[in-house]
């Protein structure tokens, strides 16, 4: 592996890349998708399990972990990879969105930072931009974000406009207390909303301070996908081609094949794991709600061709018995089954790029979702 971080890009097919980040903890294929270990756990999985089913890294919540068990202590213990057993790349994200949509009593001054209460106890806590790179080297992180401000949509252009300033702000201010990691990297997070100029400007701010990466944030807010495709025709262009580009927070499987073929290489989402959760399964020929009845005498499998044995080996009848008994095993065999399927798409998707096929391979997968589930016993 790489003693400095970098990303190569490998082929391109319209927008769609292929291309790879090596760092000393290992090698991101790209494009990626990451599940989400918030507080240190990739929900209802042994993080054996997500390494075999394809996951090159994983996201963690610097919000979530700040609270519980605390970064210092997170460091006391080793650091974040080896206390839950995950030698291979992290992702932290900086905690501002979990700030807004979470925290209560939220205050935010640009000089300051954020001071809010905790969701969980209600003590007080605040996060600067110095100190949130702070908790994140604490918690030994790869990929470390900067302290945005996140505004849920619809909003005012002069909210926004006032967000994206101050985010632009603070990434400076990471950046300098990220300081030189060669081996680590800092990514900055475009603003704007859904106001393409302000896209624009923090677009255009962010690549002048040379960061090793980008992220687009602000997007999967509650705004239609149109918009957030949108965006990212109007985003991607003003970054460095040269750098990753990582799309926070998204999303469903047509959000990431859309996004791909727009020019994103890395994805996180709690979609495939929450779903799981709730009775949700996504297979090729579209998601399936074990919750139906339909699937309460169904002997068959999710997929009899599938590699995965959650959802080879596992009857409808039986998964449907777990979902509607709130068994943890039925959770935990769909959150199994939806990473797998998660995996598979990323893998479909770099073969196709890497063929120069990428267009007929979304296709191809759209078909099938709009096939639609096999026909009830």
């Amino acid at each position: 592996m790489s003693d400095d971080f970098r990303f190569t890009l490998k082929a391109t097919d319209g927008n769609a890349r292929l291309g790879a980040i090596t760092m000393p903890r290992g090698e991101i294929r790209t494009p990626a998708f990451m599940p989400v270990g918030t507080a240190g756990t990739v929900k209802a999985m042994y993080l054996d399990q997500v390494r075999d089913l394809g996951a090159d890294i994983i996201l963690g919540n610097t919000y979530h972990l700040m609270l519980r068990p605390g970064a210092e202590r997170v460091a006391r213990l080793g650091g974040l990879h080896s206390l839950i057993r995950w030698p291979h790349p992290i992702l932290t994200d900086s905690g501002g969105f979990q700030v807004m949509s979470l925290a209560a009593l939220r205050e935010i001054d640009e000089k300051k930072g954020v001071t809010f209460k905790s969701h969980i106890d209600g003590s007080v806590h605040h996060m600067s931009p110095e100190r949130s790179i702070e908790i994140q080297g604490l918690l030994g992180s790869d990929i470390q974000m900067q302290l945005d401000e996140c505004v849920r949509l619809p909003a005012e252009r002069a909210e926004i406009e006032k967000s994206t300033e101050m985010s632009l702000a603070w990434a400076e201010r990471c950046r300098e207390a990220f300081g030189d990691q060669p081996g680590k990297a800092m990514f900055g997070i475009v603003q704007g909303g859904d106001i393409p100029d302000l896209r624009i400007r923090s677009a255009r701010g962010l690549a002048g301070l040379d960061l090793k990466g980008y992220a687009v944030g602000g997007l999967a807010v509650g705004e239609p996908q149109e918009v957030m495709l949108a965006m990212l025709e109007t985003t991607l262009p003003e970054l460095p081609t040269a750098k990753p580009r990582y799309l926070m927070g998204v999303g469903t499987p047509d959000d990431i094949l859309k996004s791909v073929a727009r020019g994103i290489d890395m994805f996180d989402c709690v979609m495939p794991t929450r779903a799981g959760r709730h009775g949700l399964a996504f297979t090729r020929r579209g998601k399936v709600n074990l919750r139906n009845a339909r699937h309460a005498e169904d002997l068959r499998p999710l997929d009899e061709e599938s590699d995965c044995p959650a959802t080879r080996d596992y009857s409808r009848a039986y998964l449907h018995h777990l979902v509607r008994s709130n068994e943890s095993l039925g959770g935990m065999l769909l959150t199994w089954n939806n990473l797998h399927y998660y995996q598979q798409l990323m893998q479909g998707i770099r073969k196709a790029i890497a063929e120069g096929r990428y267009d007929d391979f979304v296709a191809e997968t759209q078909e099938g979702w709009a096939r639609g589930d096999i026909l009830p016993v």
